[in-house]
């Protein structure tokens, strides 16, 4: 059976221009210039080839810029390679950038016919699908207005609506479900399943790994303009954390080296905050599972007999986590305390799913609650850290659980 998609040594090359022309005179001498600095080849893609067969669901993973939207816009003839060849077969269905193939002045109703039209639809078969694109899309009261006047997300409903009511045989689904919120998002992986399930071609790019293990038996690794891998899903977002994770670590590292202490002298004081793991060595990016220290380093400038500390841990989004503090535990291993010091809290296995993480640290005078109404310093959602869970594994906390299987008597 032929490949619903095929590429064979596929390059794609953009010219980037830096500076343009601002008179006639600047255009000409621009001309006669031996090194024009303003043009520059950007290579999207290198020499990428493979093949995707009916009925499967391949993701796209990569770093901005590894030329995963490059790969649907050639997958759906938007663009055309500079050198390889391309093979489609089966209509497109397409969801590539917020408001592609809209025009901004027309009607929510009327850009259904538009972009029908063009996935190749007679004005008969949208006509018979219309009230289900608009339901679908949850547009029933904007349905007659100009799609200019569309939030992102009604944009994304809307385009994403269209693509999946034009019996596509091949769905291309870019970032851009990012956009919408967490219902509709259900919605629409409740959909591509649906078309999974129907042996529909589904070729899926996300920065949402979790998203892309939930729907896809295959991963495609880009990395400026290269394929890095191809293969099972896990086996393949496992190599790419393992990867990336450096990156990580740098980039959060950075970050917090931006932290500043407070100018103003205060009693008590936090000077720094570290999360080891289990070997002692700093990090911010931790594997799920794992143990974790956390080490608050402390300034005190007159005795305080029974201080307070405490940590707390959101999600990135907002959502509280859970928290822990000295006087939960035992106050009264903590303290007195005066000048410089470092308290620990050992944490035995972070059970925290695939993510970013927010770490929260305070320290406080009085044992006596509600100490927490006014603490000496506190330093609020200031440490980023993530979570990695190459294993499929979605929410926010690990059950310990332990499941068994056993016949009936």
């Amino acid at each position: 059976m032929s490949a619903a998609i095929q590429f064979d040594g596929v390059s794609k090359k953009f010219i980037l221009h830096h500076e343009r022309a601002r008179s006639f005179q600047e255009l000409v001498v621009g001309l006669f210039r031996r090194n024009n600095r303003s043009r520059e080849e950007f290579w999207a893609l290198r020499d990428v080839s493979f093949a995707v067969e009916r009925g499967e669901t391949v993701g796209i993973i990569g770093p901005n810029g590894a030329g995963k939207s490059t790969v649907l816009k050639l997958i759906s003839r938007i663009i055309e390679p500079t050198s390889g060849q391309i093979a489609v077969r089966g209509r497109i269905g397409a969801l590539l950038e917020l408001g592609a193939g809209f025009h901004p002045d027309l009607t929510g109703r009327e850009n259904i016919y538009l972009n029908g039209s063009i996935l190749g639809l007679s004005r008969a078969e949208i006509r018979r699908r219309l009230d289900d694109i608009i339901g679908f899309a949850e547009l029933e009261r904007f349905i007659d207005v100009p799609v200019k006047h569309y939030s992102s997300g009604m944009f994304v409903r809307l385009g994403f609506s269209v693509a999946v009511h034009t019996d596509p045989e091949i769905l291309l689904v870019d970032e851009v479900l990012a956009v919408g919120d967490q219902a509709f998002q259900r919605k629409c992986i409740e959909q591509i399943m649906e078309f999974r399930c129907a042996g529909c071609t589904v070729v899926l790019v996300s920065h949402d790994l979790q998203m892309i293990q939930h729907l896809c038996s295959r991963v495609l690794w880009l990395d400026q303009g290269r394929l890095m891998d191809d293969g099972e899903t896990d086996q393949v977002i496992a190599r790419y954390i393992n990867i990336i994770r450096t990156d990580w670590e740098k980039r959060l590292d950075s970050e917090h080296k931006g932290i500043t202490i407070a100018r103003e002298r205060k009693p008590l004081q936090i000077q720094e905050v570290k999360m080891l793991d289990s070997e002692g060595h700093p990090r911010w990016v931790f594997p799920s599972g794992q143990p974790l220290r956390i080490q608050i380093a402390y300034e005190c400038i007159e005795p305080v007999e029974r201080p307070v500390f405490s940590i707390l841990i959101h999600r990135s989004d907002g959502l509280y986590v859970s928290s822990t503090n000295t006087f939960n535990i035992d106050p009264t291993d903590i303290g007195p305390i005066q000048g410089r010091g470092v308290v620990s809290v050992d944490i035995e296995r972070l059970d925290l799913y695939e993510g970013d993480y927010l770490l929260s640290v305070g320290a406080y005078l009085e044992p006596d609650p509600p100490f927490w109404s006014q603490p000496a310093d506190f330093r609020d959602k200031q440490y980023r850290f993530r979570v990695i869970s190459p294993k499929g594994t979605h929410g926010v906390l690990v059950l310990p659980a332990r499941w068994e299987c056993r016949p009936c008597d």
